[in-house]
């Protein structure tokens, strides 16, 4: 079974073809948090924002990055994280790797720095898909279902992130991986 006809799961990253066309999505890598007949929430891993944790946070000190994690609800935060020892009610994903949690908990071990962002990243809105819709977006080959691992996740810079889940993926996917951003001016 090839890559793009991997059945999506929680845990499935969902990679943007590279001309895919929706500037929302360009060149993104969105985490699937929960999948189900009803729908599809998600999170894109490689989108960097300006803004810190601080800045939306009144009680928060530390300056940890924000990213965006899609189009949807651009007002509310959501976070990943690799330490349910430290924050109950974490729901996991996949081994290693988990979502949301008790938001008091984090916000304590964020200001003492017992998390950090190798270990947390948050998130202002969501990648979201009702019922039948990321199927038909899969059927006419937008998207690469791939899967990854927390270090991997964690340690890779989101301005390489795109780039280095297809390097990963070996074969066709390395060769896609170095397609220009404009074909025109290459």
């Amino acid at each position: 079974m090839d890559a793009t006809s991997l059945p999506v799961t929680n845990g499935s990253l969902l990679i943007a073809e590279p001309f895919l066309g929706d500037t929302n999505f360009e060149r993104s890598v969105v985490l699937v948090c929960e999948h189900s007949p009803a729908g599809t929430f998600g999170l894109v891993l490689n989108q960097l924002t300006d803004l810190h944790l601080s800045d939306v946070i009144e009680d928060v000190y530390a300056d940890q990055s924000l990213f965006v994690g899609g189009p949807v609800q651009q007002n509310t935060l959501h976070f990943i994280h690799r330490r349910p020892d430290l924050i109950d009610g974490s729901i996991a994903i996949q081994d290693g790797l988990y979502w949301s949690g008790d938001f008091e908990q984090v916000k304590q071990a964020v200001n003492v720095g017992t998390l950090t962002e190798r270990d947390i990243r948050f998130f202002v809105g969501y990648s979201g898909w009702g019922a039948g819709q990321l199927a038909a977006e899969l059927d006419q080959k937008s998207w690469i279902v791939s899967r990854t691992d927390a270090g991997f996740l964690f340690d890779t810079p989101a301005d390489q992130f795109w780039r280095g889940v297809l390097k990963r993926m070996g074969g066709e996917f390395k060769s896609i991986a170095n397609y220009p951003v404009d074909p025109r001016l290459n």
